[in-house]
């Protein structure tokens, strides 16, 4: 079995795929973490792995950018590969001033300005959550291993350069940071029956104009994957 963005096999995912944006970070994800790794899906370049971190079969494959892309890699990694869970861990822009850089923001909920709710027809507003069992592990995996932390809100933006220049405003309603796919994957998690739960490493702090390379965001961001994998 093979869907228009996925070659794997059947069995070929773990029951819980650890999913950042970047091909790159998957593939060193899988190289710095996991035992006997093996690729089981590259269709344009999504890099997707599947090995063992301490004894336990685990998966992890790229999203690319944006609610659309992880919109489509979720839902057919839940519909037709029977994945139970997925574990966005990405990069986010601090809203709120409490999040220094490299700090990790684990989003309880995701607010929107995207129109992805839409496609389900509902009388009202959605309210995008992520899965309270993954939720409280990670926040006990954070605390463990203490690392800087905060659990909130996060906004997901269909834009990355924002003319509106909203910020400000999500930042009075006590938004943590802004990323781009966690309210997507929560929405596929709900339709589907299955879990999810983002995890974000703060790349930049639009506020202060301070900010990590490309290559750090690819390569150093560990702690994050370190907190996904061990709740897994």
């Amino acid at each position: 079995m093979s869907t228009p963005h996925n070659s794997a096999n059947p069995g070929d995912f773990a029951p819980t795929v650890l999913m950042p944006g970047d091909p790159l970070r998957a593939e060193m994800i899988a190289r710095t973490f996991l035992d006997d790794s093996v690729l089981v899906n590259n269709v344009r370049g999504i890099h997707g792995y599947t090995g063992f971190y301490k004894g336990k079969r685990v998966s992890v494959m790229a999203s690319g950018m944006g609610m659309p892309s992880i919109g489509i890699y979720a839902y057919e990694l839940f519909t037709q590969y029977d994945v139970r869970g997925i574990i966005r861990i990405g990069s986010a822009g601090a809203i709120s001033s409490d999040l220094p850089l490299r700090s990790i923001a684990i989003a309880q909920g995701a607010c929107t300005n995207s129109g992805f709710a839409n496609q389900y027809g509902l009388p009202g507003t959605f309210a995008p959550i992520a899965s309270y069992e993954l939720l409280s592990r990670a926040v006990e995996e954070a605390k463990r291993m203490g690392v800087v932390y905060r659990v909130g809100n996060v906004y997901s933006s269909d834009t990355f350069y924002d003319a509106s220049e909203s910020l400000g405003k999500w930042q009075r309603m006590g938004v943590l940071a802004v990323e781009m796919e966690a309210a997507a994957l929560y929405m596929t998690a709900a339709y589907t029956g299955r879990d999810a739960l983002a995890i974000c490493t703060i790349s930049d702090c639009p506020f202060t104009g301070e900010e990590t390379t490309p290559e750090e965001r690819q390569n150093t961001f560990t702690q994050m994957m370190e907190i996904a994998l061990n709740i897994a």
